[in-house]
């Protein structure tokens, strides 16, 4: 029992060697397992944003009185709009037409005597083609509009009209109000799916097709051993991307971790395991490399994408989208991310998601075992 034992650490470690010499010597793996993942954080922490900024806004001036400036003193005022001021509402449609405004406010000539009255009304043009952005500039343009008209108020002595409820709000979880910190938890999701999936899949490919593997079957090396030493390898490559993401995370764009980082750490080891199944399993069934990144692709990192609440709330899809979404196990795993950066560690969520990615795990590591015989087809 102790020599078979011996043999098995022997015949692993050097299983392992192989593995990890094989992946430093060709450039793809690398340029897959560690230059995309870098590429991916600098694209989506500074180049994908959900925030609508710098939205272009004409202002149709028709009236030159002090009411009307203070509108514009405080649409200038915002960090979130360009503002640029014409004389005519015909030349303030013409840029709408034109796609050179997102939004035009129309301040017509009698808009100082109607502020005066309490009855002043302007006009909001908005372009339709994006309802996330319209509904975000029109926030602007209102909030912009009540700090003119208490400036207005202040400066004539007269209190501010009674409300009956005040609304005072407050965001939770992230305070800063920036998608960034909503995006970039993701990535690791995203990360890990690429190195353990689609990187897995792609080399395993590989040495089925060059026959790789049907050589070590005529050793004495067993498919678990096998498994084994590609499992410890690119589940330090996927640890290695994890550790490139909470750095980025916390130096590039400053994203607090409100919950625990071991607690992290053990639910990214249980999806690198069922990343890692995935792939395996992919690999064993197309046993080629074009075939294995195209079922990768499709079957993992797009659905990760799309599916999995990264950028689209399950919430707002259709019920068939939503019921496919979790059957994905990167659901799961996005949730618990997300939670343990912004909310901190909720047990119930935490538990909950690790049980299932535990499952996944066992299932899919068992089923790319079963798939991974020792036999020449």
């Amino acid at each position: 029992m102790i020599g078979t034992a011996r043999a098995f650490r022997q015949r692993l470690f050097a299983l392992i060697k192989k593995e990890f010499r094989q992946l430093l010597r060709d450039r793809s793996n690398l340029l897959i397992g560690i230059g995309l993942p870098i590429v991916l954080i600098l694209i989506f922490g500074y180049g994908l944003s959900l925030d609508v900024r710098d939205a272009r806004l004409v202002v149709a001036l028709e009236d030159a009185s002090p009411a009307a400036h203070d509108v514009v003193a405080s649409l200038e005022g915002s960090t979130y709009m360009k503002v640029s001021v014409v004389r005519s509402a015909a030349e303030a449609r013409r840029r709408m037409d034109a796609h050179q405004a997102d939004a035009m406010l129309y301040l017509r000539s009698d808009f100082a005597r109607h502020a005066a009255a309490g009855d002043a009304k302007v006009q909001l043009l908005l372009h339709g083609d994006d309802p996330i952005r319209t509904a975000s500039i029109r926030g602007y343009v209102e909030d912009a509009m009540a700090v003119a008209e208490q400036k207005r108020l202040d400066r004539r002595g007269k209190p501010a009209p009674e409300a009956g409820v005040v609304v005072v709000d407050r965001m939770w979880f992230n305070y800063a109000n920036n998608s960034t910190w909503y995006l970039v938890p993701g990535l690791i999701v995203l990360i890990m799916t690429l190195i353990g999936s689609f990187l897995t899949a792609l080399v395993m490919a590989r040495e089925w097709e060059r026959g790789t593997l049907e050589a070590l079957f005529v050793t004495p090396v067993r498919p678990m051993e096998i498994l084994l030493a590609k499992i410890v390898t690119y589940f330090v490559v996927g640890l290695a991307g994890l550790g490139m993401c909470l750095l980025a995370a916390k130096l590039l764009f400053g994203v607090p971790m409100q919950g625990s980082l071991l607690v992290l750490l053990i639910a990214s080891m249980l999806y690198m395991a069922v990343a890692l199944g995935v792939g395996l399993l992919i690999s064993a069934f197309t046993k080629n490399q074009f075939m294995a990144s195209q079922v990768a692709i499709l079957a993992s990192f797009m659905p990760t994408l799309m599916l999995t609440g990264f950028v689209f709330d399950l919430h707002n899809v259709p019920q068939a989208v939503s019921v496919a979404g979790h059957l994905l196990p990167a659901t799961y795993f996005m949730e618990l991310v997300k939670t343990v950066f912004l909310a901190g560690t909720y047990w119930p969520v935490v538990l909950k998601d690790c049980a299932i990615l535990a499952l996944y795990a066992v299932v899919l590591l068992v089923l790319s075992r079963v798939a991974t015989r020792k036999r020449l087809d």
